[in-house]
């Protein structure tokens, strides 16, 4: 598989002056045996909404360039590289562990995860525990909405997209409107990731997104990014 990493509003090196980052990657996605092809956009650049929902439209992941920077793009190379661990040189296993050991952790977040789907909510319940978050549940949208209302000081919410009744587009709209949670990150998961999907998501008000099965130490690595900020 190929990656490509991207600094929004960059000129990539061998491009013509007037090709900036975001040009390069429209033009890449519009290639159909690319369009698939992860992306993962490395920026020190402060994002406005609207170009943030840009780059989320056609990138995997957006890095933001911190002091654990080097170390998370690695980490979210290996994932979506689907490499293994063991067979990276020692000193970026090193720096792995590193980054996992000092960055921020769950202990204490609170996480509402909304998904009709008991097994898939016991699968992530049990995953973010051991992490030591604190995971609430509900089994479709209007409980979890009932269940933000209760407790607003929710720290990040898990947002599954197909439910009966009210799907997680219309929960995340309902969210959104309310101005105290229009910065509470939402992480959309989706059955598949698929373009259109993707910008369903993110204009309906999700922060991020990830497609189910759930890669659990993708999760962990989105979930320290959203915190962290």
């Amino acid at each position: 598989m190929t990656q490509i990493g991207l600094t929004a509003g960059a000129r990539p090196a061998g491009r013509a002056p007037d090709t900036s980052g975001f040009e390069l990657l429209q033009k890449i996605k519009k290639r159909p045996e690319h369009r698939r092809l992860p992306v993962i956009i490395y920026t020190g650049r402060d994002l406005t909404r609207k170009e943030e929902t840009q780059l989320r439209r056609l990138a995997e992941t957006i890095v933001v360039k911190d002091v654990h920077s080097p170390e998370r793009l690695l980490d979210e190379t290996t994932l979506y590289l689907h490499r293994v661990e063991d067979r990276l040189p020692e000193t970026q296993r090193r720096m792995l562990d590193s980054f996992r050991t000092t960055a921020p952790c769950l202990s204490g977040a609170k996480v509402l995860v909304v998904d009709d789907d008991i097994r898939n909510i016991f699968a992530v319940a049990a995953f973010l525990e051991r992490e030591q978050a604190i995971v609430r549940y509900a089994e479709n949208g209007r409980d979890g909405l009932a269940m933000l209302e209760q407790d607003p000081s929710t720290n990040v919410v898990l947002m599954d997209i197909m439910m009966p009744e009210m799907d997680g587009y219309e929960v995340m709209r309902q969210i959104r409107r309310q101005p105290r949670f229009r910065s509470l990150p939402i992480i959309a998961l989706t059955a598949k990731a698929m373009r259109d999907d993707r910008q369903k998501c993110i204009r309906a008000g999700a922060s991020d997104y990830i497609a189910k099965p759930v890669d659990m130490q993708q999760l962990l690595s989105m979930l320290r990014m959203w915190l962290y900020r």
